[in-house]
């Protein structure tokens, strides 16, 4: 570099003064300086070291830089530090896709030279250099295109110049590209990369300087995550390489895929410059994983080590997802063991006349080029040393190699882009538009780099069909192609593009797959990677403990909960009136129960109900005809047809609760009962107080019957009836029953039912009949000893044990009974207790009526009567 010396030098300084030129020395270049012990008197500078001469180079008025990996090594030597060292130099074999690279920029100036629109009059230099595929070799070229290449003292107050380039294009690795902006950046020298890729070279406090026409591998590790998750591969392993290249884009790509639910299994980084036994090491790691997909963010050098250690062993097939720094390489298409690989490559392109520019190499022009001169001998296999010598009837035009390409022109278009677009920056510094529309250019105009930089971020201009501009990162718009290794039936493999991916497009839009793809093993079944297998629905994940959350076990969604899609991680819980199939993948209705008619305990229930209400209305018919007979007429008839009546809608009002519950057969069921059987009670009860009075109307003196007569009995009927109407009423009003939905009985359905409103009013109307049946139980008690032959009181007081023992029995049944079962119990309570009556107080009557008449006397009934009883 040419630097200003500093006006003054203390001689305290010397010491500190070698150590720095020796630190300079080691990397090329020096400042040599002297000074006398007086001051500063003269300066003179030079450049240290010897230069480089470029790979290609070209006079002109402004001068283009470009830096290229054309050569994969780069011959190291060890430093004594008591000579000045030897010359950096490159070895190892030609990378020709690199050439190509470099070639392209050399076509595009010379079209550019060649134009009458683009920097007329303007002719561009350009110094092409190899950087060897190493950082020490690309810093080298940076100071050198810093300084130039003139050794020549300069001398003077000041050491000052300027840089020899305008702008730089290259390198292709980022590594290399961030070492270079170190040296170049802090001159304002704008560099323009077609191949360096690194997310981090997008900041623009670091690196101001820098310019892409690739996209940053933020977008490309965006696009990666998208394609994985898109093929449902939630498990894959991932090797990167060991550099700000690698490191950076595996980065971003393991949290794009981290937000995409995908998990990684292992993820491995190495260098080419790595000892064997590490590639070994990542090689039995995937051989070893059980991931099916292999995601490998490494440069080219990285790769085919890589590859060819995996092809030493061979392993179960795997699929590569490839980037596009080696999955659009011809030179990769000879490792079949990525046959069916797919990935994301710089969008292919069409440069006219760059294949015939490629393939016009002269003998003069390959002797004259030293590195073209290697090409040619490696390319044809002539060695000067060997027996074959080149003679120059070689005929390039059949060669196949990735130089001779261009087919698959995709970087190349970077580089070809990247020199447009410097271009474009100079011509709106120097060129100007005249009146009569042409273009006038100041060829002597001195352009600073720092001019080009301020230019570039405001270039806009399409050439051929494809558009080039930054953003306020340095970067271009991200779009990708989907790129597909696929055998053909020869044998041989091809790249096939079978989609792409714009960045610009709304997420669900950015990927467009409009071809079939051929996968590992030239399947076109999608293969499987994943840690664990789908969970069907009606299944949950739950994370296996200590294993990443793709690796889970699949657990049945508990009792009222569904899943309805696969690999879902929680179960969702049914609307409360739903409840989930048998496969728990559906919340469907409840069946709603109630007791119904046409089910079996609700016929048996309606058939006992009516076949009460019928037997009563039966044996009401016998009353009627026999009314006049001694039985009836002593078993007060009155009485007796009322309570006939009354347990006849005792057994109709059990109708009320079989049916789907309503708002009115809920009301009316309870109440029809409470009034009901209070009727049947008082009868009953009315008949037991008539036959105490009877008897104690029998003692001298007693007129007890005339205070207990038949207006009376109907007064006590009326008024033990009226008061549960009274309480039914009150119960209607302030709180009466109606039907609900109860959900909690049962989980799995509805039962309906209806709810007694106010427990108060139910409990009181079941209180009022039991105090009723109560009092008549102790009266009929009292009269059990009355004569055998009109012991009424004996049925009586076993009909009312029987109406409390139901009735008891059912208090802890209905509480205790679920669903419809609560009303069948109801039901059969009132039905029990109905039969009760019944049977005790009626059916002996009747066997007597219908089958022992002759017992239906006053004779029979007077037998064991000391006296005769008149009612």
């Amino acid at each position: 570099m040419r630097l200003s010396p500093a006006p003054a030098l203390d001689p305290s300084l010397a010491g500190s003064l070698v150590l720095l030129h020796l630190a300079v020395v080691a990397g090329g270049f020096a400042l040599l300086s002297s000074a006398s012990a007086s001051g500063l008197e003269s300066v003179r500078c030079r450049l240290q070291g010897t230069t480089r001469p470029p790979a290609f180079s070209q006079d002109g008025d402004l001068v283009i830089g470009g830096v290229f990996s054309i050569h994969n090594y780069m011959h190291t030597v060890d430093h004594s530090y008591t000579s000045l060292p030897e010359p950096l130099q490159c070895t190892g074999s030609l990378a020709t896709r690199e050439l190509r690279f470099s070639r392209a920029m050399v076509f595009a100036v010379d079209e550019i030279n060649n134009s009458s629109d683009l920097l007329p009059g303007v002719t561009l230099g350009y110094q092409v250099h190899d950087s060897c595929t190493s950082i020490p070799m690309a810093m080298n070229v940076a100071f050198q295109l810093a300084n130039g290449l003139d050794p020549m003292f300069y001398t003077g107050e000041q050491c000052s110049g300027s840089p020899t380039v305008t702008a730089i294009v290259g390198e292709s690795g980022s590594t290399p590209t961030i070492s270079m902006l170190r040296i170049i950046g802090p001159f304002g020298i704008p560099q323009v990369s077609h191949f360096s890729t690194c997310a981090c070279l997008s900041d623009k406090k670091q690196y101001p300087t820098f310019f892409r026409t690739i996209p940053s591998d933020q977008f490309q590790a965006a696009a990666l995550a998208h394609l994985i998750r898109h093929f449902g591969w939630t498990w894959i392993g991932a090797v990167r390489s060991d550099s700000d290249y690698g490191n950076n884009g595996m980065a971003a790509f393991l949290q794009a895929a981290q937000e995409e639910g995908i998990c990684v299994e292992y993820s491995e980084a190495f260098s080419r410059t790595n000892p064997l036994s590490r590639v070994q090491r990542v090689a039995d790691v995937i051989r070893s994983s059980t991931a099916r997909v292999v995601v490998a963010f490494t440069a080219i050098g990285e790769m085919k080590i890589l590859l060819k250690e995996m092809e030493r062993l061979p392993s179960p097939p795997r699929q590569w997802i490839g980037t596009e720094s080696w999955v659009t390489d011809p030179y990769m298409l000879r490792f079949g063991l990525c046959a069916g690989a797919i990935g994301f490559g710089i969008q292919r392109s069409v440069i006219p006349g760059l294949r015939d520019f490629l393939l016009d190499l002269s003998p003069q022009k390959v002797s004259s080029s030293p590195l073209l001169t290697e090409f040619w001998e490696e390319a044809f296999g002539c060695v000067e040393v060997e027996e074959k010598v080149c003679d120059g009837s070689e005929d390039i035009q059949q060669l196949q190699t990735p130089y001779t390409d261009t087919s698959q022109l995709r970087v190349t278009n970077m580089v070809y882009k990247a020199v447009y677009a410097i271009a474009h920056a100079i011509h709106s510094i120097v060129c100007e538009e005249r009146e009569n529309s042409t273009m006038n250019c100041d060829k002597n105009l001195n352009v600073k780099p720092t001019q080009v930089l301020e230019r570039l971020r405001r270039v806009n201009f399409s050439r051929n069909g494809y558009q080039v501009s930054f953003d306020a990162n340095g970067d271009p718009v991200a779009t990708y192609e989907l790129v597909n290794w696929q055998r053909r039936e020869s044998g041989k493999i091809e790249f096939v593009t079978v989609g792409r991916y714009d960045a610009s497009l709304p997420p669900d839009q950015r990927l467009d797959i409009d071809r079939e793809i051929t996968w590992v093993k030239n399947s076109t079944q999608v293969p499987v990677s994943v840690c664990s297998e789908s969970c069907p629905p009606g299944t949950r994940k739950a994370v296996q403990k200590g294993k990443p959350v793709c690796c889970y076990d699949c657990i049945q969604c508990a009792e009222g909960e569904i899943s309805n899609n696969t690999d879902s991680s929680d179960c969702l819980i049914c609307p409360e009136e739903y409840w989930p199939n048998a496969e728990r993948d559906l919340c469907i209705l409840k069946p709603v129960e109630f007791l119904s008619f046409h089910e079996v305990l609700g016929i048996i229930l309606t058939a006992c109900s009516v076949g009460g209400a019928s037997l009563a209305i039966a044996t009401a018919t016998v009353f009627y005809h026999h009314r006049t007979s001694a039985i009836v007429r002593a078993n007060n008839s009155e009485l007796s047809f009322l309570l006939l009546f009354s347990l006849t809608l005792c057994f109709l009002c059990s109708l009320t609760f079989i049916g789907r519950p309503s708002e009115w057969s809920c009301m009316l069921r309870h109440t029809a009962f409470g009034i009901t059987f209070v009727l049947c009670i008082s009868c009953v009860l009315g008949k037991t107080i008539v036959v105490l009075m009877a008897f104690r109307a029998t003692l001298p003196g007693s007129n007890v019957m005339k205070w207990f007569g038949p207006p009376q009995q109907r007064l006590t009927v009326v008024s033990f009836t009226f008061v549960q109407a009274l309480i039914c009423t009150l119960w209607l009003v302030l709180s009466p029953p109606f039907p609900i939905k109860n959900l909690t009985t049962y989980k799995e359905k509805i039962i309906l039912e209806c709810d007694v409103g106010s427990a108060i009013g139910f409990w009181a109307v079941l209180g009022y009949i039991g105090l009723l049946s109560l009092l008549c139980f102790v009266l009929a008690f009292l009269a059990r000893k009355l004569p055998d032959n009109f012991n009424e009181a004996k049925f009586i007081t076993f009909s009312m044990l029987i109406f409390c023992a139901v009735w008891i029995t059912f208090i802890p049944a209905y509480v205790s009974s679920p669903g419809k079962f609560t009303v069948a119990v109801e039901i059969f309570a009132i039905i029990t207790s109905s039969f009760g009556l019944f049977f005790l107080l009626f059916v002996p009557k009747c066997f007597i009526i219908l089958f022992r008449p002759e017992k239906n006397t006053k004779k029979h009934l007077m037998e064991k009567t000391s006296n005769d009883i008149h009612y």
